[in-house]
């Protein structure tokens, strides 16, 4: 029965990934509401595979890997139909999507270059990442449910904005320090 028990974070992260066409469907049927939900469902099962992994000393290299991309291939793919809908500026997923670039191409570069990187996050980007739900959250919730979220929708698209390109700009400046040194200087990368 433990042995059941510890695979259930990774299947809740799978679940996760699986609910990703599912969502990008009911986005572009124009099924907005149900597609929502669908995405708090995925949020509020992101923290319980991390709280589950802990509790019951589940955490594993896969689910070091699954946990990540669920959330990424998420909100990739929510920005990128939102942005096709209309209801986010396509210029602030272009960016979002370019600095996403910019940290797996480092981290590339770096495995190509047999240089170590500590795959620590910059505080900023964590920031960024929690305001990319928040702007996502908040358009889906103006769109799909009415709520009137649209000053704060366009202020959230700012701040992202911002704290895109500052921790794009710091992986930038921590890996040509990284370089320059000889992979001596530690440097951070994830791409949440």
């Amino acid at each position: 029965m433990m042995k059941v028990l510890r695979l259930l974070p990774n299947g809740i992260s799978l679940l996760r990934i699986l609910a990703v066409p599912l969502t990008v469907y009911l986005l572009l049927s124009q099924e907005i509401a149900t597609a929502f939900w669908v995405i708090i469902v995925a949020g509020v099962s992101d923290g319980l595979d991390g709280y589950l992994a802990k509790r019951l000393n589940a955490v594993t290299r896969i689910g070091t890997y699954l946990d990540p991309l669920a959330d990424k291939t998420m909100l990739i793919a929510v920005c990128l139909c939102l942005a096709h809908l209309g209801f986010l500026p396509c210029w602030i997923i272009a960016l979002a999507i370019l600095r996403d670039l910019l940290i797996l191409g480092g981290v590339l570069l770096s495995n190509i270059l047999e240089l170590e990187l500590n795959v620590d996050p910059i505080l900023i980007s964590k920031l960024n990442t929690v305001l990319q739900i928040f702007m996502v959250s908040f358009a889906l919730g103006h769109e799909a449910l009415g709520w009137d979220l649209l000053q704060a929708v366009s202020a959230l698209v700012y701040l992202v904005a911002f704290t895109t390109v500052v921790s794009g700009t710091l992986y930038l400046a921590r890996w040509t320090g990284t370089l320059t040194s000889g992979g001596n200087q530690a440097s951070g990368v994830n791409i949440k």
